[in-house]
């Protein structure tokens, strides 16, 4: 390297440097934020299955073939702002069953 630039080439790396180190904190505080919403969320959807009744141990999955067959359950829209953008999709529909029949 020419040492007539090493300076200049300095100055620039430091100033890099700068910008990388607050693009990873800005990034680390939305990912911190991020996770804090998943988790009252998480919070948010095991009410909702306790009030309904579907929190089981053995998982969410014991009805299936209920679910599969149309027997028991009830709609739920669920989109992700995520995936509609990669996906171009407008959401998806979960059958919630409480196998009391």
């Amino acid at each position: 390297m020419d040492p007539k630039y090493a300076g200049e080439t300095f100055k620039h790396l430091e100033k890099e440097s700068e910008l990388l180190l607050n693009a990873y904190k800005s990034m680390s505080d939305e990912l911190h934020r991020l996770q804090v919403e998943e988790e009252m969320l998480m919070r948010k959807f095991y009410e909702l299955m306790t009030a309904h009744g579907l929190n089981k141990k053995k998982g969410f999955n014991d009805n299936a073939d209920e679910r599969q067959n149309g027997l028991q359950g009830a709609a739920a829209d669920v989109t992700n702002g995520a995936d509609e953008r990669q996906n171009e999709q407008e959401g998806a529909i979960i059958y919630m069953t409480n196998g009391d029949h």
